[in-house]
């Protein structure tokens, strides 16, 4: 939370730059909560794609930033300039959250910050980084990875997401989906799906699972199998499963857990709901069933992550935005 920058040289990727700066350079309407103070930080004035970029600040000021995010560059086959690298290595040792963008992975490699740690880039690259840095843990299928200190996450619509994570972990849900609502974008993409997609996914009214996502969502309270979705898919379960993990990556169960996990998120965070009301009203059927998913899949039990979320003010979950948001890569 708190202080932004992003780190900025000859050759960045203007979309991820500019995500990024979508995201935290201010809050959407109706977010009343601190947001970032976002800056740009690097040499006097850089060329971004076609354009000509004036930086706010040089690349010193990153060693004082709470999160330093490094946007994709377009040349992986050059070192990342040295003065980058030593910035982004300095911010680090200060203490700073450190976020990679597609190959902006490339210069958290180069500082040594990824040495014995899972990380992930554009799956185009994931060959190039392994070869290069061979004791990061490179992993090409997924569409970001959280350790903690140090994320990294793959290209376009992945940075988007890693970002969208971002907000969630500091401000909670809710505002996270705020943020997607303004962006006009799927509220949650965990960061173990799959970056690459190999059936094409038709246009949302035509594919197979088009009219299945909201049935889901409006039953999250019920006991529902995969028995239960393959027919109301009117598919085989065989055929359920394959389609899902073209769609999103994962498996039904595993997306029906995920979807489940969110909706206990928002009623911690915008009801005074028992933590027994929540698990009845997310199908997670009993108390101790739900703070087991719930802490294995948020990192922290349901009631600590109310006390962290409950006290903000956020915006009313706007039901009807939610429930036809469907999670349906572009």
């Amino acid at each position: 939370m708190g202080s932004v920058a992003l780190a900025v040289t000859d050759g960045m990727l203007h979309f991820e730059l500019s995500l990024a700066y979508e995201v935290f350079a201010a809050a959407p309407a109706g977010v009343t909560v601190p947001w970032y103070d976002l800056s740009v930080c690097g040499p006097v004035a850089v060329r971004v794609g076609r354009f000509r970029l004036e930086p706010d600040h040089g690349l010193d000021r990153l060693r004082h930033a709470d999160t330093v995010i490094v946007p994709g560059w377009a040349d992986v086959d050059e070192d990342p300039p040295a003065d980058l690298v030593e910035a982004v290595r300095a911010a680090h040792e200060a203490g700073a959250r450190m976020v990679s963008l597609c190959t902006g992975v490339f210069v958290l490699a180069a500082a040594g910050l990824l040495d014995d740690k899972r990380a992930t880039t554009h799956w185009a690259h994931t060959e190039v980084l392994a070869a290069r840095h061979p004791r990061v843990q490179v992993d090409p299928d997924v569409l970001y990875v959280d350790n903690g200190d140090v994320l990294t996450s793959a290209g376009k619509a992945a940075a988007l997401d890693l970002c969208l994570h971002l907000v969630r972990l500091d401000h909670g849900s809710s505002i996270a989906n705020a943020v997607a609502r303004r962006l006009v974008v799927p509220p949650h993409r965990a960061g173990g799906q799959a970056q690459f997609v190999t059936t094409p996914v038709p246009a949302q009214d035509e594919h197979p699972l088009a009219a299945l996502f909201p049935w889901i969502l409006e039953r999250l309270d019920q006991p529902l199998t995969v028995e239960d979705l393959a027919r109301q898919a009117r598919l085989s379960s065989r055929h359920l499963g394959r389609h899902f993990r073209a769609a999103t990556g994962t498996t039904p169960l595993q997306w029906l857990l995920t979807q489940r996990i969110r909706r206990a998120q928002e009623l911690l965070e915008s009801t005074d709901d028992g933590i027994d009301a929540i698990a009845a009203a997310t199908g997670m059927g009993t108390a101790t069933t739900m703070r087991r998913h719930f802490n294995r899949t948020v990192g922290v039990p349901p009631d600590t992550y109310r006390r962290t979320f409950r006290a903000k003010t956020r915006p009313t979950p706007n039901a009807s935005e939610h429930h036809h948001q469907h999670p349906v890569p572009k």
